[in-house]
């Protein structure tokens, strides 16, 4: 390591002033054992005083009152000229004396939770405004753009790790150390004004922008041609802050790099994969999460009690039912040769029967928003089964936190859309057949239908109420998805109702279908030969009904 690197500040003084004061009074006290002083604002002065530590407040330094609510504490001259000097250059020491500038060699600074806030559903705009801290931000891009001189403290994670250090140093911290916070500094003031500036364009033009594109995706007719006319409803540019939960093993393959990294913390109570809680088994691998996030965006589409068994992000089987335990042997039923090694995803905790029918074959993960201790125990027995926990907010509730939009990077650029959230009601449906579908055929349409929006294109999806018969998922020719889920069905499949991703572009996929029994067909509609497709259905005596909605998933 070089000199540099381990070149050693001393900290004289440090200011406190701190909104999360998790471990501060225990740090100040640490601190105050290396005889540094301590400079403090407010509530944290008033916590660090009450305490019996030796205090100096800033007004007390800066012979400036807080005002305007608190507004305006720490922006003077001797705070931030305390933290921008550099202490070798002779003309910032000379500025600094003629003007009684004492230097300070710590900031320890947590800012106003404004995210906290924000995600409170009854949080008014005014409120909101409030909790954007100024003051703190300004401190800490000082303190940390000086890391040469000066210590910038941003998380009380980092507190037993300084002292420690500091121990080790008589009081003093090395460069690398300073770096390393300087870094984290940037970085959580970054994160802030992007929660800031999101914040306030959602409440904005781009809400306007957003309500104008959901008014057009919500139109009764498909429309596949660009139509410069629609609005673009995203912003006009993106910042992303994600934080690094854990490396994982490898990438999809062994010569790959690979990581975890989630939007919000655990702590926000955060729905998604990425915030689950891994209770048992082996590491997860990143195919693993890639998995367990499409069983677990497929059960989430389902307000009935459902599960659905995941291979290569396509459903194994999927099923709804009056018990968790029902609806994952009714999964399973579908193919049960491919679920060997499959992600299992339920929408409802696990019961002790439900445990005892997962660990019946191999599963790689079994993802639930929660599991009874029973059941836990049960499945815990089985050391390489992982075992996630997903958190309790509803999904709603979690896309509110992380945006309602997918991003997905190709060479030289990324693309972003919004989510594919549409649900379908029965009054969607347009029966276009001479026989409409009976009631229990349109239980079985819709029901195949949100298992098809989660299957790769070109997507068929054989099914019967509640229950996936066969799926035929990322073929290049429709009609032979429509083969291959009929070749992957183990279950009868006379009497199912089929559901197609996008329209068939040819009648050779409804007499596919026909010859394996099938009842009705739910599909898009939209091609140039519907009325040749419509007029097979009609032959073979088939319900078809369009929803002027599609599915691509690629």
């Amino acid at each position: 390591m070089t000199q540099r690197n381990t070149e050693l500040r001393a900290v004289r003084r440090a200011l406190l002033s701190v909104s999360d004061k998790t471990g501060v009074l225990d740090f100040a006290r640490a601190l105050q054992n290396f005889n540094i002083e301590l400079i403090s604002t407010g509530g944290t002065a008033q916590l660090l005083r009450a305490a019996g530590l030796a205090v100096r407040e800033v007004s007390e330094l800066t012979n400036f009152p807080e005002m305007m609510d608190g507004r305006i504490k720490t922006l003077h001259p001797l705070i931030h000229g305390a933290l921008l000097a550099l202490r070798d250059n002779a003309a910032h020491v000379e500025t600094m004396r003629a003007h009684g500038i004492e230097p300070i060699d710590m900031v320890v600074v947590n800012l106003y939770p404004f995210e906290q806030t924000i995600a409170r559903e009854t949080v008014t705009l005014a409120e909101a405004i409030e909790q954007i801290d100024i003051g703190g931000p300004a401190m800490i891009r000082s303190a940390a753009k000086n890391f040469r001189d000066v210590t910038v403290v941003v998380s009380p994670q980092s507190y037993d790790e300084l002292i420690a250090e500091m121990k080790r140093n008589a009081g003093a911290l090395s460069l690398a150390t300073r770096q390393h916070l300087a870094l984290q500094a940037f970085t959580r003031t970054a994160a802030y004004d992007q929660a800031v500036s999101s914040y306030l364009r959602s409440k904005g033009l781009y809400e306007d922008e957003r309500q104008a594109i959901e008014s057009v995706a919500g139109a009764t007719a498909i429309d596949y041609s660009a139509d410069n006319s629609r609005p673009a409803g995203l912003a006009e540019s993106i910042q992303i802050d994600l934080t690094k939960e854990t490396d994982l093993r490898y990438g999809e393959n062994p010569h790959q790099f690979a990581a975890l990294y989630a939007t919000g913390t655990q702590d926000d109570n955060c729905g998604g994969v990425a915030h689950a809680r891994v209770l048992s088994g082996k590491e997860m691998s990143y195919n693993n999460y890639v998995d367990a996030d499409a069983a677990w965006n497929l059960v989430l589409d389902f307000d009935e009690m459902a599960c659905a068994i995941i291979k290569h992000t396509n459903p194994a089987g999927a099923a709804i039912a009056r018990s968790t335990e029902a609806a994952y042997r009714c999964a399973l039923a579908t193919d049960p040769v491919s679920a060997f090694g499959g992600i299992v995803a339920f929408n409802r905790a696990i019961d002790m029967a439900t445990a005892k029918a997962v660990t019946e074959i191999f599963t790689e993960v079994i993802i639930a928003p929660g599991y009874e201790r029973e059941a836990l125990e049960i499945l815990r027995a089985r050391k390489n089964l992982r075992i996630l926990e997903v958190g309790d907010r509803e999904f709603d509730e979690f896309e509110k936190l992380v945006g309602n939009y997918e991003l997905k990077q190709i060479s030289g650029g990324f693309l972003l859309q919004t989510r594919d959230t549409r649900r379908l009601k029965p009054t969607d449906l347009k029966t276009v057949t001479r026989r409409a579908p009976t009631q229990e055929e349109t239980n079985a349409l819709l029901f195949a239908w949100t298992v098809c929006k989660h299957t790769k294109s070109n997507a068929i999806v054989y099914a019967r109420e509640g229950q996936t018969v066969g799926v035929g998922a990322g073929q290049m020719s429709r009609v032979d998805s429509v083969k291959i889920g009929a070749m992957r069905a183990q279950l009868p499949m006379e009497n199912s109702v089929l559901a197609s991703d996008a329209f068939f572009p040819f009648r050779d996929g409804i007499d596919e279908a026909a010859r394996h029994g099938i009842t009705a067909v739910i599909q898009p509609g939209g091609s140039v030969r519907d009325e040749e497709v419509i007029a097979a259905a009609d032959e073979h005596n088939l319900a078809m009904v369009f929803t002027g909605v599609r599915h691509f998933k690629h």
